[in-house]
């Protein structure tokens, strides 16, 4: 399963070209975040699925609009690993992009995010009404019990929770420590973890207004059980699991 460009458009074009792409993709990007972000309030009495799918529809255009505008799209390997009911996902943090594309991977999808984002007018009244699981990361141990007590609480609702245990975007090659919530939650609830690696930092590097062409690669690993197990030990696999993976998908390891 691929969005994978032919080879003669992953070509490095001028950096005239490269810009004058990127401004056009993101000029698209913030529009239909706003327009899409307004029209969510709207949708607020129906069910949460079909919030969910509303959404989505915003995610294909904007990946539709990076493969056609900036000639960015990806390969997937592991599909075969998505287990049939919703679970945990963790995933590397490089870039935005992964925020958007794994959305169509697992649906319907919460993520865990800084509660600061749920005040920012319009587009965050449109992310609470998605049931994030918000926290303060700045409480510490109450921030992991959040993730917890919320996280629980969507898995049996039959929502995928989406985390990225190393808290913010990583340059490609670097790495940071992994954080311990989300698997003190499959700890507590049960539920397995899903590892996703993925190499979008070289493309769509973090802080960075310019996407450059290519094939992101992304593979889904195989499930990761939880039962009498304790969380520093499924921490433990899930990064051995994923900077091993990178390390393999990675241009510029």
């Amino acid at each position: 399963m691929n969005d994978r460009l032919p080879e003669h458009q992953q070509a490095e074009p001028g950096v005239l070209t490269l810009y004058a792409r990127s401004a056009l993709f993101v000029s698209g990007l913030w529009l239909s975040t706003g327009v899409f972000a307004l029209l969510l309030l709207l949708t607020f009495p129906l069910p949460y699925r079909w919030r969910s799918r509303f959404v989505l529809q915003w995610t294909r255009l904007n990946l539709w609009s990076l493969r056609n505008i900036c000639k960015l799209g990806y390969e997937l390997e592991g599909v075969e690993n998505i287990p049939e009911h919703p679970t945990i996902v963790m995933s590397k943090h490089q870039s935005a992009w992964e925020t958007l594309a794994l959305q169509t991977l697992f649906q319907p999808q919460v993520w865990v995010l800084k509660r600061e984002l749920l005040w920012i007018p319009v587009f965050g009244w449109g992310l609470a009404i998605m049931k994030p699981i918000a926290i303060d990361r700045k409480s510490g141990r109450r921030a992991v019990r959040q993730v917890v007590q919320q996280g629980r609480r969507r898995l049996v609702e039959g929502c995928w929770v989406m985390i990225f245990p190393e808290g913010t975007r990583v340059a490609p090659g670097t790495r940071l420590r992994y954080r311990i919530g989300g698997a003190v939650l499959a700890e507590e609830s049960g539920f397995s973890v899903v590892p996703v690696a993925h190499n979008a930092g070289e493309f769509w590097p973090r802080r960075s207004f310019i996407k450059r062409p290519g094939t992101i690669r992304v593979v889904i690993g195989a499930p990761i059980p939880s039962e009498s197990r304790s969380a520093p030990e499924i921490i433990r696999q899930v990064e051995e699991w994923i900077e091993g993976t990178m390390g393999r998908i990675s241009q510029r390891v």
